[in-house]
């Protein structure tokens, strides 16, 4: 079992910066790759950027590629996403979700590959 918890969403304004954190606890945190999705009201969870569990590969959705960057510190067992010039579009529930996979450089991008999820934490960029 991972146990997933988000924090670092509010309310900021269009072309700020917020950085989420996801805790990670249950599992060797560096056996498993990590994602971060989101989901705006009446539409579907997309993708938005991942890491490997090695760190040494991320991935991003076009949408957010140069403005967001995935990040994790495994020390900590903890992992980022520091958001930078944020749009009223990237208005959504942001979750973390984790995959066990031992010594991998992949990196996941849908969501069936993921079996641990946090509650989300709300992100919303005022226009």
């Amino acid at each position: 079992q991972v146990r997933l918890v988000e924090s670092g969403g509010g309310l900021v304004q269009t072309g700020g910066s917020l950085r989420l954190s996801c805790a990670a606890s249950g599992r060797s945190f560096s056996s498993v790759a990590m994602g971060w999705f989101r989901q705006a009201p009446g539409k579907e969870r997309e993708f938005v950027a991942a890491v490997a569990s090695s760190g040494s590969s991320t991935g991003y959705a076009d949408s957010v590629k140069g403005r967001f960057t995935i990040s994790r510190d495994n020390a900590k067992n903890t992992v980022y996403l520091q958001m930078n010039s944020l749009k009223p579009e990237d208005t959504a529930v942001y979750s973390c979700a984790a995959r066990q996979v031992y010594f991998s450089t992949t990196t996941y991008s849908r969501s069936r590959d993921y079996a641990y999820w946090g509650q989300g934490t709300q992100v919303t960029v005022s226009s």
